[in-house]
C-alpha cells in the first residue's frame, strides 16, 4: 500500500515527504505522552484524593456537598452519608460521591486562602525573575 502512495507521488512529480513514517509515529507518541501527563494523570490523582477523603469520613465531621449544602455527619453507610443541616435537626441523606469537601467553613476558607496566597507568591516570583532577566539583558546589550 505504501508503494502505491510513493508511486502516485512519483508519477505526479511531487517531492517525497521528508521524515517519513517514523517521524509521524514519534509525534503521535509525544502527543499521547503530553495528554497523559497534563490531563489524565492529574485527574486520576484528584479522583484518588477525593475517594480517600470520602472513605475517612466519621460521625461529627462537618462537610459541604457539591450542591453547596453544609452540615454535620450523623450516620454513615458504605454508599451514603446522613447530614444534619440545621438546629431544627433536619436530616438529609446523600451519596458519598456528592461530598465536595470536609471541614468547618472556617477551615475550608482558610485552605482556599492558603492556595490563593501560594498562587500570588508564585506569580510574584515569576514577575521578579522576568524583570531581573530584562535588567540583565539591558546591561549586557551594547549601547548606541
Amino acid at each position: 500500500m505504501f508503494n502505491l502512495i510513493e508511486t502516485a507521488h512519483a508519477a505526479s512529480g511531487a517531492a517525497p515527504a521528508a521524515g517519513g513514517m517514523g517521524s509521524t509515529i514519534l509525534m503521535l507518541v509525544i502527543m499521547i505522552a503530553i495528554f497523559y501527563f497534563f490531563l489524565i494523570r492529574p485527574e486520576n490523582k484528584r479522583k484518588k484524593e477525593a475517594e480517600q477523603m470520602r472513605s475517612t469520613l466519621k460521625k461529627g465531621d462537618w462537610l459541604t456537598t457539591i450542591g453547596g449544602l453544609y452540615g454535620r455527619v450523623v450516620a454513615i453507610t458504605d454508599r451514603t452519608v446522613v447530614l444534619e443541616t440545621s438546629e431544627d435537626r433536619v436530616r438529609v441523606e446523600f451519596l458519598k460521591s456528592a461530598i465536595s469537601s470536609v471541614g468547618t467553613l472556617d477551615e475550608q476558607a482558610a485552605a482556599a486562602q492558603r492556595t490563593r496566597k501560594e498562587k500570588k507568591a508564585a506569580d510574584a516570583a515569576k514577575a521578579a525573575e522576568a524583570s531581573q532577566a530584562a535588567e540583565e539583558e539591558k546591561k549586557n546589550s551594547p549601547e548606541e
